[in-house]
């Protein structure tokens, strides 16, 4: 590949390797471990991204940002034994292709290998500028029938996890993994849940394409608009589910709220040999 242009630097951030991409509008660092987006900042705001502080260092996953889940969400159609989430999120990504566009906002695309025994080519594309603008192009290059599950596994920073309000749910059904039961979401999701409060782990199905984030202590809307996604994931673990996971604080819980384009569960994707598919999402903010 040419050399990075103007405003792509490499750097260490969190004892991590990024680049880091400065555009006019915003500033981003991605990571070619996991091929993920750790931060993105619209100018005038803060980070919409949440990375943990005590976060495992690569070649682990890293905890944070916009993990890529793929080509399975969770362990879904796989052996207990698999990895969760799928190799992606764990591999290096060769970065293919960068260049700053007219505007001054910066494209990169970065393609994880063929593996073994998977017939599925990755492609992802990320566009830095006003907006994040991130996409998963899957293409089967095998033979015979493949089902694919995934997620852009995005760590939405907040100022009160207990505040947030997410719009675009109502009257959804979900599959709530807490109890593995199927339920109807009423009014807007929030950890206030009088059904199970204070945690969230929900699959939505037969979602729409646009959701909205309220972070009212935070003096923001941020704004979630997915294309070739089926289904949204709505992840929080809580405080008790927070002091289970090595790499979380205790009460890291509390400022960030997970929203994830996906498909999965009930919603997977069948691919024929030759077929491809485009999972993509935007996001945006402005202030309340």
């Amino acid at each position: 590949m040419s050399a990075l242009p103007d405003g792509v630097t490499r750097e260490v951030w969190h004892d991590i390797d990024v680049l880091r991409i400065e555009t006019p509008s915003s500033t981003a660092r991605i990571s070619l471990h996991g091929g993920q987006v750790l931060s993105f900042a619209p100018a005038g705001f803060d980070d919409l991204l949440w990375l943990s502080p005590t976060t495992a260092m690569p070649p682990k996953a890293i905890r944070g940002g916009v993990p890529v889940c793929w080509p399975y969400f969770g362990r879904q159609g796989q052996p207990d034994d698999a990895p969760q989430h799928g190799h992606a999120r764990v591999s290096r990504w060769p970065l293919t292709e960068v260049k700053r566009e007219a505007d001054g906002g910066v494209v990169l695309k970065l393609a994880l290998p063929l593996r073994e025994g998977l017939p599925l080519e990755l492609v992802q594309t990320v566009r830095v500028g006003r907006e994040l603008r991130q996409s998963l192009d899957t293409v089967h290059r095998g033979e015979s029938t493949v089902m694919l599950t995934q997620a852009l596994h995005t760590y939405f920073r907040v100022a009160d996890a207990m505040q947030v309000a997410v719009t675009g749910l109502d009257g959804l059904r979900y599959a709530d993994k807490h109890d593995g039961d199927t339920h109807v979401q009423s009014g807007d999701w929030s950890l206030h849940d009088v059904r199970d409060p204070g945690r969230s782990d929900r699959i939505y199905a037969g979602t729409g394409h646009r959701f909205e984030l309220i972070d009212p202590a935070g003096g923001r809307r941020i704004r979630l608009d997915t294309f070739g996604s089926r289904s949204l994931v709505v992840w929080n673990p809580g405080e008790a589910g927070a002091c289970a996971i090595a790499d979380m604080p205790d009460d890291g819980w509390r400022t960030f709220v997970c929203l994830e384009a996906a498909n999965a569960g009930e919603d997977a994707i069948e691919l024929e040999p030759g077929q491809r598919h485009r999972l993509s999402h935007v996001i945006s903010v402005n202030s309340l």
